[in-house]
């Protein structure tokens, strides 16, 4: 994850946080009713939350339902425009392919599809976030997979019907756009992917309006992402981080007219206070602009102080939280002493967590061993079990990853393995903002 050069204001808090504590799974524990958050497996009452969808896989021009009256639209495989999942008709040039909606039909998806908060926007309930695909030597990521190496992982996971996909412009210099953007005119139709990329990091350092979030860079850089992507535009443009040198108005105002310049169809927001957000959003309402319609925040467990106010804010406004990270970086699916590549050189990720955050990892491993299932479906069950989270954001870097991420959406935890899960978390600092 990206680390803004732009500070981020401090805000008074508390020394220590008071601890987060699990709340009786039978009662709705109100905010205002106790200082203690209830913990995430406590349903914050939201109408505009409970919305989802009710068919599974992409359709595709010239699919049926496959014969079976349940509603369900399934791609068939039996489409005379499509042999062994390439058209027949002659090659589209790649430039045009993620406008034209060119792509190739996924195998029977397995994931059943949802409502991206309280919009109409269909997504998987993983997204694959792209950190992980950029040229090496490009940015500051030593340990991404080059273009060759990536595909695989874009293919496999449109196979598997992820068709959300989570990338920024900052991303190894840029060349994660590229390589997503390629591999996913190859392998999918663009009518049918949500496509997010996030805007906010310096892209030519010591170089004035080379990031933030004015209007000059904004404009800018949307137009450097859609030309990287290959694709006349994205569908959540997201602001990276806040930009305190930049009035929010400004922010707000510029990316109103991305949306209705047709080059993004919603926009986000990522990991800040839940002040700023508020602020955010009530300065768009004001004004009549488009408000955010996600969150993407740092949430998983062992890192839980979004469930203090960002999460119930999230929750009463009808936005979809997609939080980076689920899996801490990695960390909970391994023994904490186990170690990685990227762990080595994530200077960024270092900063993140405590070395008494391996008792939660020991509770991880603990009721995964007693299910008999990796560590990473127990860990994104949890995560995907609140009642606000869209679609938790996994990096890939092996195929098992995705294959784990999937599998852990038919994973239930119970009240006690939830309990196990989280009564070794402490209070942490706030992290990741910055």
């Amino acid at each position: 994850m990206y680390v803004p050069t732009t500070p981020v204001p401090t805000v008074p808090a508390a020394t220590t946080p008071p601890a987060i504590t699990t709340a009786p799974t039978t009662t709705s524990t109100s905010i205002a009713q106790s200082p203690e958050l209830p913990s995430a497996n406590t349903t914050v009452p939201s109408p505009a939350m409970s919305a989802t969808v009710a068919y599974y896989g992409y359709s595709h021009h010239g699919h049926g339902t496959d014969g079976r009256n349940d509603g369900i639209h399934r791609c068939t495989g039996n489409d005379p425009e499509v042999t062994h999942g390439h058209k027949a008709a002659a090659p589209t040039p790649r430039s045009d392919r993620l406008r034209s909606g060119y792509g190739i039909p996924s195998k029977r998806d397995p994931v059943r599809y949802k409502k991206l908060g309280s919009t109409g926007l269909d997504i998987s309930p993983i997204c694959l976030g792209c950190m992980s695909y950029g040229v090496p030597d490009r940015g500051a990521h030593s340990w991404t997979l080059d273009e060759g190496q990536s595909r695989p992982f874009l293919q496999r996971a449109v196979e598997l019907g992820i068709n959300f996909f989570d990338t920024a412009n900052v991303y190894s210099d840029g060349t994660s756009e590229e390589i997503v953007g390629r591999a996913l005119a190859d392998f999918a139709r663009r009518d049918e992917l949500v496509l997010a990329t996030k805007v906010h990091g310096t892209m030519r350092p010591r170089k004035p309006n080379g990031g933030g979030l004015s209007r000059k860079a904004i404009m800018h850089e949307i137009d450097a992402s859609l030309t990287r992507l290959g694709t006349d535009y994205v569908d959540l443009y997201q602001i990276h981080r806040w930009d305190s040198k930049t009035p929010i108005e400004e922010t707000m105002e510029a990316l109103h007219d991305v949306v209705k310049a047709g080059k993004a169809r919603y926009i986000g927001a990522s990991s800040m206070y839940a002040w700023q957000f508020s602020k955010a959003q009530y300065t768009a309402q004001l004004h009549g602009w488009t408000k955010f319609v996600s969150m993407q925040n740092h949430y998983n467990l062992l890192y839980r102080e979004e469930e203090r106010e960002m999460l119930p804010l999230c929750a009463d406004q009808g936005v979809g939280v997609i939080p980076w990270s689920p899996l801490a970086r990695g960390r909970l699916t391994r023994s904490w002493d186990g170690g990685s590549a990227r762990e080595e050189t994530d200077e960024f990720g270092k900063t993140l967590y405590r070395d008494d955050d391996r008792f939660v990892v020991d509770a991880v491993a603990k009721v995964a061993d007693a299910r008999g299932v990796a560590r990473a479906q127990v860990a994104l069950a949890w995560v995907s079990r609140h009642s606000t989270v869209s679609a938790p954001i996994i990096g890939a870097t092996k195929l098992a990853h995705l294959d784990d991420a999937i599998a852990s959406l038919s994973i239930t935890l119970t009240a006690d393995e939830v309990a196990e899960l989280e009564a070794p978390y402490q209070p942490h600092s706030t992290a990741g903002f910055i």
